[in-house]
Protein backbone atom coordinates (compact mmCIF):
# COMPACT_ATOMS: atom_id res chain seq x y z
CA UNK A 1 0.00 0.00 0.00
CA UNK A 2 1.72 3.02 -1.32
CA UNK A 3 1.63 6.10 1.60
CA UNK A 4 0.07 9.33 1.14
CA UNK A 5 -0.06 13.21 2.31
CA UNK A 6 -2.32 14.04 4.95
CA UNK A 7 -4.52 15.86 2.78
CA UNK A 8 -7.12 12.92 1.98
CA UNK A 9 -7.73 13.29 5.47
CA UNK A 10 -10.77 15.13 4.63
CA UNK A 11 -12.81 12.61 2.04
CA UNK A 12 -15.65 11.47 3.48
CA UNK A 13 -15.19 7.61 4.18
CA UNK A 14 -18.67 6.43 3.62
CA UNK A 15 -19.25 8.80 -0.04
CA UNK A 16 -16.36 7.09 -0.81
CA UNK A 17 -17.07 3.50 -0.11
CA UNK A 18 -20.76 3.32 -1.33
CA UNK A 19 -19.50 5.41 -4.96
CA UNK A 20 -16.39 3.03 -5.74
CA UNK A 21 -17.87 -0.15 -4.41
CA UNK A 22 -21.09 0.55 -6.64
CA UNK A 23 -18.71 1.15 -9.61
CA UNK A 24 -19.25 5.23 -9.84
CA UNK A 25 -15.95 7.18 -10.53
CA UNK A 26 -13.86 8.73 -7.65
CA UNK A 27 -12.06 11.53 -8.25
CA UNK A 28 -7.95 11.22 -7.73
CA UNK A 29 -8.09 13.40 -4.99
CA UNK A 30 -10.96 11.37 -3.18
CA UNK A 31 -9.15 7.89 -4.10
CA UNK A 32 -8.26 6.60 -1.04
CA UNK A 33 -8.07 3.12 -2.52
CA UNK A 34 -4.93 1.37 -1.76
CA UNK A 35 -3.41 4.36 -0.04
CA UNK A 36 -2.40 5.20 3.81
CA UNK A 37 -2.98 8.49 6.17
CA UNK A 38 -0.59 9.20 8.86
CA UNK A 39 -1.76 9.73 12.41
CA UNK A 40 0.21 10.38 15.55
CA UNK A 41 1.33 6.75 16.49
CA UNK A 42 1.02 5.00 13.57
CA UNK A 43 -1.16 4.39 9.76
CA UNK A 44 -4.89 4.02 8.47
CA UNK A 45 -5.17 2.17 5.44
CA UNK A 46 -7.64 1.63 2.86
CA UNK A 47 -7.06 -2.00 1.21
CA UNK A 48 -11.00 -1.97 -0.29
CA UNK A 49 -13.62 -0.03 -0.20
CA UNK A 50 -15.74 -0.40 3.02
CA UNK A 51 -12.62 -1.82 4.70
CA UNK A 52 -10.52 0.25 6.78
CA UNK A 53 -7.23 -0.46 9.15
CA UNK A 54 -5.28 1.03 11.38
CA UNK A 55 -1.80 -0.05 12.34
CA UNK A 56 -0.22 1.97 15.08
CA UNK A 57 3.76 2.06 15.16
CA UNK A 58 3.68 0.57 18.60
CA UNK A 59 0.14 -1.72 18.66
CA UNK A 60 -0.92 -2.45 22.30
CA UNK A 61 -2.07 -6.86 23.17
CA UNK A 62 -5.94 -5.98 21.35
CA UNK A 63 -6.86 -6.86 17.54
CA UNK A 64 -10.68 -5.12 17.35
CA UNK A 65 -12.83 -5.32 15.03
CA UNK A 66 -15.63 -3.14 14.37
CA UNK A 67 -18.06 -3.73 11.74
CA UNK A 68 -21.68 -1.78 10.95
CA UNK A 69 -24.06 -2.28 7.88
CA UNK A 70 -24.43 -5.61 7.88
CA UNK A 71 -27.92 -4.76 7.19
CA UNK A 72 -27.85 -0.83 5.11
CA UNK A 73 -30.04 0.53 6.61
CA UNK A 74 -29.37 0.38 9.92
CA UNK A 75 -27.85 4.25 9.98
CA UNK A 76 -26.83 4.74 13.35
CA UNK A 77 -23.57 2.12 13.75
CA UNK A 78 -22.59 3.77 10.12
CA UNK A 79 -22.33 7.05 11.90
CA UNK A 80 -20.52 5.62 14.72
CA UNK A 81 -17.86 3.98 12.54
CA UNK A 82 -17.68 6.90 10.09
CA UNK A 83 -17.12 9.26 12.77
CA UNK A 84 -14.14 7.17 14.53
CA UNK A 85 -12.82 6.93 11.15
CA UNK A 86 -12.49 10.64 10.34
CA UNK A 87 -11.34 11.41 13.83
CA UNK A 88 -8.25 9.20 13.33
CA UNK A 89 -8.12 10.51 9.88
CA UNK A 90 -8.07 13.90 11.38
CA UNK A 91 -5.24 12.82 13.91
CA UNK A 92 -8.17 13.65 16.68
CA UNK A 93 -8.24 10.22 17.81
CA UNK A 94 -5.20 7.99 18.03
CA UNK A 95 -5.71 4.63 18.27
CA UNK A 96 -2.93 2.23 20.00
CA UNK A 97 -4.74 -1.36 19.62
CA UNK A 98 -5.06 -2.71 16.06
CA UNK A 99 -8.19 -1.85 14.56
CA UNK A 100 -10.40 -3.22 11.43
CA UNK A 101 -13.37 -1.30 10.58
CA UNK A 102 -15.80 -2.48 8.00
CA UNK A 103 -18.86 -1.37 6.34
CA UNK A 104 -19.83 -4.03 5.36
CA UNK A 105 -23.22 -4.13 3.06
CA UNK A 106 -22.30 -0.51 0.54
CA UNK A 107 -24.34 -1.60 -1.99
CA UNK A 108 -27.90 -2.15 0.38
CA UNK A 109 -26.44 1.41 2.11
CA UNK A 110 -26.61 2.96 -1.39
CA UNK A 111 -30.49 2.20 -1.77
CA UNK A 112 -31.50 2.48 1.96
CA UNK A 113 -32.32 -1.04 2.25
CA UNK A 114 -31.88 -3.66 4.55
CA UNK A 115 -30.11 -5.48 2.09
CA UNK A 116 -29.93 -6.21 -1.94
CA UNK A 117 -30.39 -10.23 -2.53
CA UNK A 118 -30.15 -11.55 0.99
CA UNK A 119 -30.00 -11.07 4.34
CA UNK A 120 -26.23 -10.86 4.95
CA UNK A 121 -26.59 -12.08 8.83
CA UNK A 122 -27.16 -15.63 7.68
CA UNK A 123 -24.22 -15.69 5.43
CA UNK A 124 -21.29 -16.35 7.64
CA UNK A 125 -19.12 -19.42 8.41
CA UNK A 126 -19.37 -20.75 4.86
CA UNK A 127 -23.05 -20.03 4.66
CA UNK A 128 -21.65 -17.56 1.33
CA UNK A 129 -20.58 -20.77 -0.37
CA UNK A 130 -24.24 -21.60 -1.03
CA UNK A 131 -25.44 -18.58 -3.13
CA UNK A 132 -23.55 -15.54 -5.77
CA UNK A 133 -25.50 -12.78 -4.68
CA UNK A 134 -23.86 -9.20 -3.46
CA UNK A 135 -24.35 -10.17 -0.25
CA UNK A 136 -22.57 -13.56 -0.72
CA UNK A 137 -19.98 -12.22 -1.97
CA UNK A 138 -19.69 -9.47 0.18
CA UNK A 139 -19.42 -11.74 3.01
CA UNK A 140 -16.90 -14.14 1.97
CA UNK A 141 -14.75 -11.23 1.24
CA UNK A 142 -15.57 -10.00 4.70
CA UNK A 143 -14.49 -13.47 6.64
CA UNK A 144 -11.28 -13.29 4.32
CA UNK A 145 -10.68 -9.70 5.78
CA UNK A 146 -11.00 -11.07 9.24
CA UNK A 147 -8.73 -13.97 8.72
CA UNK A 148 -5.78 -12.08 7.02
CA UNK A 149 -6.38 -8.63 10.10
CA UNK A 150 -5.98 -11.25 12.47
CA UNK A 151 -3.07 -13.25 11.11
CA UNK A 152 -0.95 -10.50 10.68
CA UNK A 153 -0.99 -9.56 14.29
CA UNK A 154 2.31 -9.39 16.21
CA UNK A 155 3.45 -12.57 17.60
CA UNK A 156 2.85 -12.66 21.47
CA UNK A 157 -0.43 -13.08 23.28
CA UNK A 158 -3.13 -11.23 21.95
CA UNK A 159 -6.95 -10.68 22.91
CA UNK A 160 -9.65 -10.49 19.98
CA UNK A 161 -12.62 -8.47 19.99
CA UNK A 162 -15.46 -7.79 17.32
CA UNK A 163 -18.20 -5.41 17.67
CA UNK A 164 -21.09 -6.22 15.28
CA UNK A 165 -23.07 -3.13 15.56
CA UNK A 166 -26.64 -2.49 14.46
CA UNK A 167 -30.09 -0.87 15.09
CA UNK A 168 -33.19 -2.88 15.48
CA UNK A 169 -36.38 -2.80 12.89
CA UNK A 170 -38.65 -2.10 15.53
CA UNK A 171 -38.96 -0.49 19.01
CA UNK A 172 -37.46 -2.88 22.23
CA UNK A 173 -38.91 -3.13 26.00
CA UNK A 174 -35.11 -2.51 26.37
CA UNK A 175 -33.58 -0.38 24.10
CA UNK A 176 -30.45 -1.67 24.03
CA UNK A 177 -29.14 -5.04 24.20
CA UNK A 178 -26.43 -7.39 23.01
CA UNK A 179 -26.54 -11.23 21.38
CA UNK A 180 -23.61 -13.20 23.31
CA UNK A 181 -22.93 -16.08 20.42
CA UNK A 182 -22.69 -19.41 21.60
CA UNK A 183 -19.61 -20.65 23.42
CA UNK A 184 -19.63 -23.90 23.02
CA UNK A 185 -19.51 -24.50 26.31
CA UNK A 186 -16.75 -21.69 27.32
CA UNK A 187 -18.21 -19.27 30.54
CA UNK A 188 -18.86 -15.88 29.88
CA UNK A 189 -17.19 -13.36 30.66
CA UNK A 190 -17.82 -10.23 33.24
CA UNK A 191 -15.07 -8.15 31.57
CA UNK A 192 -17.69 -8.06 28.85
CA UNK A 193 -20.54 -7.67 30.28
CA UNK A 194 -19.19 -4.73 32.06
CA UNK A 195 -18.11 -3.09 28.89
CA UNK A 196 -21.36 -3.64 27.24
CA UNK A 197 -22.85 -2.07 30.58
CA UNK A 198 -20.59 1.36 30.24
CA UNK A 199 -21.30 1.32 26.33
CA UNK A 200 -25.43 1.46 28.00
CA UNK A 201 -26.02 -2.12 26.82
CA UNK A 202 -27.64 -3.65 30.03
CA UNK A 203 -29.37 -6.68 28.62
CA UNK A 204 -28.13 -9.20 27.19
CA UNK A 205 -28.85 -12.15 24.83
CA UNK A 206 -27.74 -15.77 24.89
CA UNK A 207 -27.58 -17.86 21.93
CA UNK A 208 -27.21 -21.57 23.09
CA UNK A 209 -26.78 -22.90 19.21
CA UNK A 210 -24.17 -22.15 16.54
CA UNK A 211 -25.21 -19.53 13.84
CA UNK A 212 -24.53 -18.04 10.97
CA UNK A 213 -24.45 -14.72 12.01
CA UNK A 214 -21.08 -12.17 11.87
CA UNK A 215 -20.25 -12.12 15.34
CA UNK A 216 -20.25 -15.99 15.83
CA UNK A 217 -18.21 -16.43 13.05
CA UNK A 218 -15.58 -14.38 15.20
CA UNK A 219 -16.00 -16.30 18.02
CA UNK A 220 -15.71 -20.00 16.57
CA UNK A 221 -13.50 -19.68 13.19
CA UNK A 222 -11.07 -17.00 15.81
CA UNK A 223 -11.53 -17.23 18.84
CA UNK A 224 -12.36 -13.75 19.61
CA UNK A 225 -14.79 -11.94 22.26
CA UNK A 226 -17.89 -10.60 19.61
CA UNK A 227 -21.32 -9.87 20.13
CA UNK A 228 -24.08 -8.68 17.83
CA UNK A 229 -25.00 -5.17 19.32
CA UNK A 230 -28.21 -3.60 18.97
CA UNK A 231 -27.82 -0.42 19.92
CA UNK A 232 -31.72 1.39 18.93
CA UNK A 233 -33.97 1.39 16.17
CA UNK A 234 -33.35 2.32 12.63
CA UNK A 235 -33.85 5.62 11.36
CA UNK A 236 -33.00 7.48 8.25
CA UNK A 237 -29.27 8.96 8.24
CA UNK A 238 -29.88 12.31 9.86
CA UNK A 239 -32.43 11.11 12.19
CA UNK A 240 -30.68 9.68 14.77
CA UNK A 241 -30.73 10.92 18.28
CA UNK A 242 -26.51 10.78 18.79
CA UNK A 243 -26.93 11.88 22.64
CA UNK A 244 -27.92 7.75 22.76
CA UNK A 245 -25.30 6.20 21.76
CA UNK A 246 -22.35 8.97 23.17
CA UNK A 247 -22.03 6.19 25.76
CA UNK A 248 -21.07 3.38 23.42
CA UNK A 249 -19.12 5.26 20.88
CA UNK A 250 -17.34 6.83 23.95
CA UNK A 251 -16.30 2.82 25.42
CA UNK A 252 -15.06 1.90 21.40
CA UNK A 253 -13.35 4.70 21.24
CA UNK A 254 -11.54 4.07 24.45
CA UNK A 255 -11.56 0.91 23.70
CA UNK A 256 -8.78 1.09 20.22
CA UNK A 257 -7.34 4.39 22.44
CA UNK A 258 -6.17 3.28 25.45
CA UNK A 259 -3.98 0.67 26.15
CA UNK A 260 -6.13 -0.52 29.60
CA UNK A 261 -9.84 0.28 29.99
CA UNK A 262 -9.94 0.15 33.63
CA UNK A 263 -13.42 -1.22 34.06
CA UNK A 264 -15.07 -0.71 37.07
CA UNK A 265 -15.85 -4.39 39.14
CA UNK A 266 -18.39 -6.62 37.74
CA UNK A 267 -22.08 -6.16 39.19
CA UNK A 268 -24.86 -8.16 37.65
CA UNK A 269 -27.28 -5.98 39.09
CA UNK A 270 -26.47 -3.70 36.18
CA UNK A 271 -27.72 -6.25 33.30
CA UNK A 272 -30.50 -8.66 32.67
CA UNK A 273 -29.47 -11.85 30.69
CA UNK A 274 -32.01 -13.97 28.44
CA UNK A 275 -31.98 -17.49 27.15
CA UNK A 276 -33.66 -18.41 23.87
CA UNK A 277 -36.90 -20.46 24.61
CA UNK A 278 -37.61 -21.21 21.06
CA UNK A 279 -36.68 -20.72 17.70
CA UNK A 280 -39.77 -20.53 15.04
CA UNK A 281 -39.47 -20.52 11.84
CA UNK A 282 -41.02 -19.78 8.82
CA UNK A 283 -41.92 -22.76 6.52
CA UNK A 284 -44.74 -21.92 4.23
CA UNK A 285 -46.25 -18.66 2.23
CA UNK A 286 -49.23 -18.27 4.58
CA UNK A 287 -46.63 -17.48 8.19
CA UNK A 288 -48.97 -15.27 10.52
CA UNK A 289 -47.56 -13.39 13.82
CA UNK A 290 -50.93 -12.88 15.75
CA UNK A 291 -49.89 -9.80 17.64
CA UNK A 292 -49.21 -5.76 15.82
CA UNK A 293 -46.66 -5.06 13.71
CA UNK A 294 -45.33 -2.53 16.67
CA UNK A 295 -44.58 -4.41 19.21
CA UNK A 296 -41.59 -3.93 20.13
CA UNK A 297 -38.72 -6.59 21.68
CA UNK A 298 -38.61 -8.09 24.81
CA UNK A 299 -42.61 -8.00 25.24
CA UNK A 300 -43.87 -10.54 27.22
CA UNK A 301 -46.89 -12.65 26.69
CA UNK A 302 -48.89 -14.63 28.85
CA UNK A 303 -49.36 -18.71 28.92
CA UNK A 304 -51.43 -19.86 26.36
CA UNK A 305 -51.24 -17.13 24.04
CA UNK A 306 -50.86 -17.53 20.45
CA UNK A 307 -47.87 -15.83 18.96
CA UNK A 308 -48.04 -17.51 15.62
CA UNK A 309 -49.37 -19.77 12.92
CA UNK A 310 -47.18 -22.05 10.15
CA UNK A 311 -49.92 -23.38 7.92
CA UNK A 312 -51.66 -25.97 10.46
CA UNK A 313 -48.93 -25.51 12.89
CA UNK A 314 -49.79 -23.03 15.32
CA UNK A 315 -47.32 -21.61 18.20
CA UNK A 316 -48.74 -20.71 21.76
CA UNK A 317 -46.93 -19.13 24.55
CA UNK A 318 -45.59 -22.14 26.62
CA UNK A 319 -44.91 -20.25 29.97
CA UNK A 320 -45.64 -17.08 31.70
CA UNK A 321 -43.43 -14.24 31.36
CA UNK A 322 -41.87 -15.82 27.44
CA UNK A 323 -40.60 -12.57 25.83
CA UNK A 324 -40.72 -12.05 21.51
CA UNK A 325 -37.47 -11.05 20.30
CA UNK A 326 -36.76 -10.22 16.60
CA UNK A 327 -40.29 -10.68 15.21
CA UNK A 328 -40.20 -11.21 11.14
CA UNK A 329 -43.25 -12.94 9.47
CA UNK A 330 -41.48 -11.86 5.99
CA UNK A 331 -38.28 -13.33 6.38
CA UNK A 332 -37.42 -16.11 3.61
CA UNK A 333 -39.10 -19.51 3.81
CA UNK A 334 -36.82 -21.57 5.65
CA UNK A 335 -35.34 -18.70 8.22
CA UNK A 336 -36.16 -17.73 11.86
CA UNK A 337 -39.40 -15.21 11.85
CA UNK A 338 -39.43 -15.09 15.61
CA UNK A 339 -37.26 -16.24 18.71
CA UNK A 340 -39.00 -16.34 22.52
CA UNK A 341 -36.91 -15.65 25.48
CA UNK A 342 -37.39 -15.90 29.21
CA UNK A 343 -34.89 -14.56 31.75
CA UNK A 344 -32.08 -16.39 33.87
CA UNK A 345 -30.00 -15.61 37.21
CA UNK A 346 -26.70 -14.90 36.76
CA UNK A 347 -26.71 -17.56 39.60
CA UNK A 348 -27.42 -20.34 36.22
CA UNK A 349 -24.49 -18.64 34.27
CA UNK A 350 -20.38 -19.77 34.44
CA UNK A 351 -18.82 -16.81 34.47
CA UNK A 352 -15.35 -16.03 34.38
Amino acid sequence: MSQTTNELATVNVLDWTLAGYNGEPVAESQQLLGKSISYAGGELYFPDYGIVIVEPSRPSDKDVVLSCAVHGDETAPIEIVRDMIHGIMRGELKPVQRTLFLIANPAAIAIGKRFVDMNMNRLFSGAHREGDSREHQRAAQLEQVITDFFAAAPAGERQRYHYDLHTAIRDSEFEKFAVYPFTHGAPYKKEQLTFLAECGVETILLNQAPTTTFSYYSVRTHGADAFTVELGKVRPFGENDRSKFAAAQNMFTRLICEHELNLPAFDENRTRVFDVCRTINRTVESFTLHFPDDVANFTAFEKGELLATDGDQEYLVEQSGERIIFPNAKVALGQRALLTVVEVPFANLQLV
